[in-house]
């Protein structure tokens, strides 16, 4: 039976419990923690903003996000984002769920590490950012109370050392096609055409978060 906090539980559907045991064997506990508690954060957020979204589709965009971190869904070519959007849609496509459901979830997965673009979209992809911005950069922090946050942290643990942890897990799973992570490209333009421009760096919102660990 799935727990609930703060009024969310995981669906009680046999799509979820096959998600959730695809996902617990192929990713690391450490991967499939984070994930689940993605899922929670990001459905508290929904029902705070008054969202109607899809509990199911929520749940497999983040539980699926960061698949493409695994070998074995990991191409030589593509973003891992993208790699994770495709294990999730061959998986859902392989259960009858419609075009446009599986396009929702692609979306949400590839798109949760482009931030300023998933807020304006459907509300499964807005929600999947959501919740992985709180729980790996501590964004909107305070939107969640000590009771909901440790709650859902004692269902589904950090690592003692999460921050660490998890930028070398990322490291882990992207660092043999570095071509991929090209990103901002208005970041490089500021930067060449001002010196003395700070980018922002993501291992370092990591570690100064508001999280502890």
């Amino acid at each position: 039976m799935s727990i609930v906090i703060g009024g969310i539980s995981v669906p009680d559907s046999k799509l979820a419990r096959e998600i959730t045991e695809l996902v617990r064997d192929t990713e690391s506990p450490l991967l499939f923690h984070h994930s689940s508690r993605v899922y929670y954060f990001g459905a508290l957020a929904g029902k705070k903003r008054g969202l109607k979204f899809d509990p199911e589709l929520l749940y497999a965009g983040a539980m699926f996000h960061d698949m493409g971190l695994m070998h074995q869904h990991s191409s030589t070519h593509d973003r891992f984002e993208v790699d994770g959007a495709n294990v999730a849609s061959d998986f859902l496509r392989q259960r009858g769920i419609s075009e446009h459901d599986v396009e929702t979830v692609w979306t949400a997965i590839a798109l949760h590490t482009t931030p300023g673009i998933p807020q304006y979209m459907r509300p499964e992809i807005a929600l999947v950012t959501a919740g992985v911005e709180m729980d790996v950069l501590g964004m909107k922090y305070d939107d969640y109370s000590d009771d909901i946050r440790n709650a859902i942290v004692d269902v589904h643990p950090r690592t003692p050392n999460f921050k660490e942890d998890i930028i070398q897990t990322f490291y882990n799973g992207i660092k043999h096609k570095p071509d991929t992570t090209f990103g901002n490209v208005k970041a490089d333009v500021i930067a060449d055409k001002e010196p003395h421009f700070c980018r922002g760096n993501f291992c370092c919102v990591i570690r100064n978060s508001a999280w502890k660990g």
